[in-house]
């Protein structure tokens, strides 16, 4: 018996050496060295305060900002502690009640609109920290924010058309606006 167990512990010490302790260090470092913003977060820092991430949505909700879409998170809005997807499928009564709820609160920001509202800026993403929304999301609102700012909405058009993001290598996904990056472009036009 003794002959078994010795090897067996043995070699459960090394493999715990190797992938528990030298595997992550290694992996870790290649990180923090090849792609740092990234290893560190990706942190947008202002004036040397940090004011969001690229990687994880915000919750901006006056009128002067663009908002991006619902957060499924609990207890509080974008917690990244806590991604997670609502679960709700589409024919669930408590989505269809929150969607509407959300549309109702679209049309009563910007009362004039009668384009169609995006469906990402009433539809939580699976993890529900999304920081980015599609191109016509950003345009929906364009109206809504240059009102708010008294800004022309020509100018605030291309504010969001030069924050559209194109797929990853021209072909991987699809056109997005990072929200918290258009929101600071934004503030640094006043």
């Amino acid at each position: 018996m003794n002959n078994i167990i010795r090897p067996c512990i043995a070699l459960f010490a090394v493999l715990t050496v190797l992938t528990g302790v030298a595997y992550p260090l290694v992996v870790t470092g290649a990180a923090r060295t090849l792609f740092a913003s990234q290893a560190a977060g990706s942190l947008v820092v202002r004036d040397g305060k940090a004011v969001g991430s690229t990687l994880i949505g915000q919750n901006f909700s006056d009128a002067k900002h663009f908002w991006g879409r619902p957060s499924a998170t609990s207890p509080m809005s974008y917690n990244a502690t806590s991604s997670s997807g609502s679960n709700q499928g589409p024919l669930n009564p408590a989505l269809t009640d929150a969607v509407k709820g959300r549309v109702e609160a679209l049309r009563a920001a910007d009362p004039g609109s009668t384009a169609p509202v995006p469906a990402d800026l009433v539809t939580a993403s699976a993890s529900g920290l999304d920081p980015h929304i599609s191109p016509a999301a950003a345009f929906y609102q364009v109206a809504r924010v240059a009102k708010a700012r008294s800004l022309p909405v020509a100018k605030v058009q291309a504010l969001a058309q030069q924050h559209v993001e194109t797929p990853l290598w021209g072909f991987l996904g699809e056109p997005r606006v990072n929200v918290l990056q258009l929101n600071l472009a934004l503030d640094a036009m006043n």
